[in-house]
């Protein structure tokens, strides 16, 4: 790693007024919104949607991306010149490209071949450029490659992802959805349920509530593919994977910010689910999801529907990770489904009836 010339006073300006520019971009974008899921009143339960889509790249990354920007700054390992580089499934690299901009610099993308074509669109529109690469699991090495190639800095957000985000609050997504909480029926979620990517929003959100001492537990969903589940179930961080068909999340391997001691449970959720659970999201609310929030919501419908069977009541809160316009071509296609061998209609059939049954 090439390391930012921390004596050179043009340096230190530049990056003082990077850090600002940063940071005046967290403070133009007021909290994202929690949205109510309908479910019966006679239940006595409420679903909660955080919808992370509405930040200004359009995703749950853009809070990552942002951290791991100053985290970079602050610690010299960005300055005026350098090459910005990312190994990601598509999300995270959008919302670097824009920090990138941002700043001037340039960004490189390293991302599977089967990325989403709206992904990386709106990576070269952000002015980024893509090197796509056939298998998944060379998006590491090819990363440092590039990075020590150009004299760059390779991001690595599957490992810094846990660190460079304050998990004892400072607005993070844990505080928030707390304080969005405090006027609800339920103010402390029975459970928070996310997916796992980097790792990086589990670990926060799990030390958040052991830090506060709240009585609400964490299930990770994860996609069928992912490394995560099948690690977490065996205790074995070195087991691999195919890897997962549901964008920003699910990895081929166990990655260095996931963070099994601060989950309660794991749901292991099957891509004919996800999908179904992300189309159904949107004809009760509406609100064009992503496949992610679908594999959230699925193990979020699980669930709930274990506290019905014990006579439970209380809150559940899950993500909007992001917005369904980016997988027109994917999980929105038929034609791309059936190429897939994904049958949703069992399971949409099943998500439909959960509501009336």
């Amino acid at each position: 790693m090439k390391y930012v010339d921390r004596h050179d006073p043009t340096t230190r300006a530049w990056v003082s007024e990077a850090i600002r520019r940063v940071e005046a971009d967290a403070n133009r974008s007021c909290d994202t919104h929690l949205h109510v899921f309908p479910l019966p009143p006679r239940w006595g339960i409420e679903l909660y949607l955080k919808d992370e889509s509405v930040h200004p790249t359009g995703s749950l990354k853009h809070r990552l991306a942002r951290s791991l920007f100053l985290y970079g700054l602050a610690n010299g390992w960005i300055g005026p010149s350098t090459t910005v580089v990312e190994a990601s499934s598509g999300s995270t690299a959008v919302s670097e490209a824009y920090f990138a901009r941002m700043l001037d610099l340039p960004f490189v993308a390293v991302m599977p071949s089967s990325t989403s074509p709206e992904k990386i669109a709106l990576i070269e529109f952000y002015g980024g450029k893509c090197r796509l690469v056939d298998d998944p699991g060379t998006i590491y090495e090819e990363s440092r490659r590039l990075a020590q190639e150009t004299g760059g800095h390779f991001m690595d957000q599957f490992t810094y992802a846990e660190r460079a985000t304050d998990w004892r609050g400072n607005n993070n997504i844990a505080e928030s959805i707390y304080q969005q909480m405090s006027l609800e029926s339920h103010p402390e979620p029975a459970w928070i349920v996310v997916g796992a990517g980097t790792g990086g929003t589990s670990a926060t959100i799990g030390r958040y509530i052991r830090y506060r001492r709240h009585e609400t537990r964490l299930a990770v969903a994860d996609p069928e593919g992912s490394a995560f589940y099948p690690s977490w179930i065996a205790g074995d961080a070195g087991m691999t994977a195919s890897g997962s068909r549901v964008e920003g999340i699910g990895r081929p391997r166990v990655e260095p910010s996931f963070l099994p001691t601060v989950i309660d449970r794991m749901i292991q959720v099957p891509d004919a689910a996800s999908i179904a659970a992300m189309r159904w999201v949107r004809e009760v609310t509406g609100r064009h999801v992503g496949g992610s929030t679908g594999t959230n919501v699925a193990a979020a419908v699980q669930i709930i529907e274990e506290m019905l069977e014990n006579g439970e009541q209380g809150s559940v809160v899950t993500l909007i990770c992001d917005g369904g316009e980016r997988y027109k071509c994917t999980y929105d296609d038929d034609t791309w489904l059936a190429d897939q061998s994904i049958d949703i209609a069992p399971s949409l059939s099943a998500f439909r009836a959960f509501l009336t049954t």
